[in-house]
């Protein structure tokens, strides 16, 4: 690992850093969602060993991510203020990653020892949680934070996006398999809602978070160094600069409001959902696996070649304009087929999840890897667009403060996404499953089609339609960010001049 920071710097203070590094880096965002992914399924271990009900279960995600947003102006003050030995980053990347670790493996492998007592358990319960969403937040805020410092070439922050958009098709599709064959295998003791499938999941997890995270912090080593940070020197800031940022940004404004939106609606399709999707209304819980990892491929390489082939030429701006345009139709097309279509014809075995090419599968599969593409632009932007809007403040008052841009964003995109499982439940509750998720063998009803339309794909539609109307008013085009880079390499070589 080269110690020289001009092995970095091209002309008028453009530095970049090798693609490789790039997709290293990536993996401490799939580390996050690694854990993410198995909260998915928080609310069928409450049910099943807390005691709660389904809309308390369902709403248990909405009130610890409210605290996980609470915790994000703290942590990301603790970030602008860090610049040790070992980065501004990577400490917390670390810590981050082994409280995750610790919490989750307590919060699964303790709640059902103690007594049963709902409310002792369920106490429990919360108390590890708000230790363990602090270390998700801890992890959370330098996939935002060191955007900026990674590369700040206009052509090579958008690979960031095509990485982590490209891994998190994988990531979900990989758990998506493995989950109801972990399930289905421990079905006599309860399925999803038995010790022995937290058990495994916790254990996949953990192992492959941690394997990410190190190559992550490996990866952005050399970048996390003081030469690469704003103006290239240390910067105080206080409470007040926050404020003044959050007056003042418009592009972080509206970054945030396209992204929280956008989030709610990815977010709202859950694991109960997707199970209530194949294993209820299409009839067959094997059929997920089966179905998901026949796209999983597909769906990888569509992500990575539409963000890659057209953010770098569009500009993120117009980049996201499209996706969340294309997003709309395909997501209205799969309302209509979900709708209209049969989705039992998917499949000839429902003990097996065989497959049959009939129409319905051919068109779901088609428009799911059309919605993958338009989805990993409109999505997964935002987290390299933020280095722009931190790069936009440097430019605006001379202040770095990525924490702050990293913390703000995931904030408002948690409290607004912390609504996903919540609203879903209330539609569950509201078309008869008050008492447990959607499963095989439950009566399918034409309002319980609907509400899984409707949280599968009308959500991500009134996210989509957010995204354009935020983007309106986002100030930062290619352009633009070609006239502020320029303008933060002069403020740079200035502090230069004034060291030497």
């Amino acid at each position: 690992m080269s110690s020289d920071p001009s092995k970095y710097m091209g002309e008028n203070g453009i530095h970049r850093v090798p693609v490789w590094r790039i997709c290293g880096f990536c993996l401490n965002n799939t580390a996050t969602n690694t854990y993410l992914f198995m909260m998915n399924y928080v609310s069928y271990y409450l049910m099943g060993f807390v005691g709660v009900g389904m809309v308390l279960a369902s709403s248990f995600s909405t009130i610890m991510r409210v605290w996980d947003g609470v915790t994000d102006p703290f942590v990301g003050f603790m970030v602008d203020k860090t610049n040790g030995k070992f980065g501004k980053n990577r400490p917390f990347m670390v810590i981050g990653q082994v409280i995750l670790c610790v919490a989750s493996f307590i919060l699964f492998h303790v709640t059902h020892l103690l007594p049963e007592n709902t409310i002792i358990r369920l106490v429990f319960f919360i108390l590890v949680s708000a230790v363990y969403y602090l270390g998700y937040t801890c992890q959370c805020v330098c996939t935002k934070s060191a955007q900026s410092c990674l590369t700040n070439d206009p052509k090579q922050r958008p690979l960031f996006s095509a990485f982590d958009a490209a891994f998190n098709v994988i990531l979900f599709a990989g758990f998506g398999i493995l989950t109801p064959i972990i399930a289905n295998n421990y079905a006599d003791y309860g399925g999803y809602s038995s010790t022995q499938f937290f058990h495994t999941l916790w254990m996949i997890t953990a192992i492959c978070a941690g394997i990410f995270t190190i190559i992550a912090v490996i990866s952005i080593a050399p970048k996390d160094r003081t030469e690469f940070f704003g103006t290239g020197k240390p910067v105080k800031v206080g409470l007040r600069d926050y404020w003044e940022t959050l007056k003042g940004n418009r592009a972080i404004q509206m970054l945030v409001v396209s992204a929280s939106t956008d989030k709610l609606g990815s977010s709202a399709k859950t694991s109960a959902v997707t199970v209530a999707m194949f294993a209820c209304i299409a009839g067959s819980t094997l059929l997920q696996s089966n179905v998901t990892g026949i796209l999983t491929v597909p769906n990888a390489i569509i992500a990575f070649a539409a963000v890659s082939l057209l953010a770098p030429r569009m500009g993120q701006k117009e980049a996201m304009l499209f996706g969340s345009y294309g997003g709309i139709v395909v997501n209205a097309l799969l309302i209509v087929l979900w709708l209209v279509g049969d989705p039992t014809t998917m499949t000839s075995n429902p003990e097996t999840g065989a497959m049959h090419w009939g129409y319905f599968l051919i068109l779901y599969c088609v428009l799911t890897v059309l919605q993958s593409g338009f989805q990993g632009i409109s999505g997964n932007l935002v987290i390299p667009m933020t280095a722009d809007c931190a790069d936009y403040e440097v430019y605006r008052t001379g202040k770095y403060v990525p924490g702050l841009m990293g913390t703000l964003f995931s904030f408002v995109d948690k409290l607004v996404s912390s609504l996903a499982p919540l609203i879903a439940g209330v539609v569950f509750a509201a078309v008869g499953f008050s008492d447990h998720n959607p499963v095989m063998g439950d009566t399918v009803t034409w309002g319980l089609r609907v509400g899984v339309a409707f949280l599968a794909y009308g959500l991500l539609i009134c996210g989509l339609i957010a995204n354009i109307i935020a983007l309106h008013f986002y100030p930062l085009t290619k352009e633009r960010m070609a006239e502020i880079q320029g303008e933060v390499a002069r403020i740079k070589a200035e502090a230069a001049a004034e060291e030497a």
